[in-house]
């Protein structure tokens, strides 16, 4: 115990202060409950009645002088802290505050709402977290659908299905249940589907879904609509195209091409190498999704199409990878300037 005390009091006495971290490893060695005094005086109530009187008060002192040099070396520390302030050039300039930046995904979507604010359409929102009927029912799709299945859905119940939405479509439901026509809005919003994360894909991403439902619309409105937004966006020179395609919610349907704005036409990963990118899926509403929403298909008809905001983004600022927008590295994002 004596040779113990000894050592201990030559490292109180002989241990270098320099800095706060220093200040703060010598009370956590020494003084503080877990140090090393500590264990000694714990260490003393194991010890004979004898030896307690010996140690006791050598102890007692050995606590004294390291409590008095932690405060001798924390007023040391402290002046030159102050000293340092004093010593500072306070007509340096001072260092500009570095501003924030909107993520770019939300300066697109900020785009996309203002072009089709400007056709008049508005912008509806509703739950991430859905029911079949809003998901998938309503919205025409067999009971054997594959996006019903686990590999495709993030399903959170089952019996009933309760899942995370893998389309803004169920907002388009909704407004059909709420609101009768002339319908014309927009959803932005996040979706999930469980894909593999690559360049191209994610489980999650960002959609905009558009709804219009009104007496005597037809196909060539919806054509001329895209037209018009695919200028827009992208330029006057963007050369756009439409392929026949299938939807259960949509008959007729058509995707939206555009020339691939990353490699020119010349082929790139985004692209498949193929010139073309597709940025919207679209069609005539079927006339089973107007009756499950309430509206009578003999009297009115509308057009649906839906977008996904990084598809769009990735063509706006020829980004190659679809990783980067969830990745948070700011030196990433700091690239893009708050202006829609």
């Amino acid at each position: 115990m004596e040779e113990k005390v000894k050592k201990i009091q030559q490292e109180v006495d002989s241990f270098l202060v320099k800095s706060k971290d220093d200040l703060e490893a010598f009370r956590l060695k020494f003084i503080s409950k877990k140090g090393q005094l500590m264990s000694l005086f714990d260490d003393l109530k194991l010890a004979s009645v004898e030896e307690k009187k010996k140690l006791g008060k050598t102890l007692n002192d050995l606590k004294q002088l390291a409590e008095n040099r932690f405060k001798s070396l924390q007023e040391s520390i402290e002046n030159t802290t102050s000293s340092d302030r004093e010593t500072m050039d306070l007509s340096l300039p001072v260092i500009p505050n570095k501003t924030g930046n909107l993520h770019p995904l939300n300066l697109t979507r900020y785009r996309i709402i203002e072009i089709f604010e400007r056709l008049g359409f508005n912008v509806s929102d509703g739950p991430e977290i859905e029911d079949d009927w809003h998901n998938f029912t309503a919205l025409n799709f067999p009971e054997n659908h594959p996006a019903r299945e686990m590999q495709d859905t993030f399903f959170i119940e089952k019996n009933p299905d309760v899942l995370l939405r893998t389309h803004t479509s169920n907002v388009q439901v909704r407004l059909m249940k709420n609101q009768k026509p002339p319908i014309r809005s927009i959803m932005p919003g996040r979706v999930y589907r469980n894909e593999a994360i690559s360049a191209r894909a994610h489980c999650f991403f960002h959609q905009v879904e558009g709804l219009y439902i009104d007496k005597n619309v037809g196909f060539s409105d919806l054509k001329q609509t895209l037209y018009h937004f695919a200028k827009e966006m992208f330029g006057k020179d963007t050369k756009i195209r439409l392929r026949p395609s299938y939807f259960p919610f949509t008959e007729p349907s058509a995707e939206i091409d555009i020339s691939c704005l990353i490699c020119h036409g010349k082929g790139c990963n985004v692209c498949k190498y193929s010139g073309w990118v597709e940025i919207a899926g679209s069609g005539m509403v079927h006339p089973n999704v107007l009756r499950n929403g309430g509206i009578d298909p003999e009297e009115f008809t509308g057009f649906a199409f839906g977008m996904g905001i990084e598809r769009i983004t990735m063509l706006r600022y020829s980004i190659n990878d679809l990783r980067l927008f969830s990745e948070n590295d700011v030196r990433f994002l700091r690239q893009f300037k708050s202006v829609v």
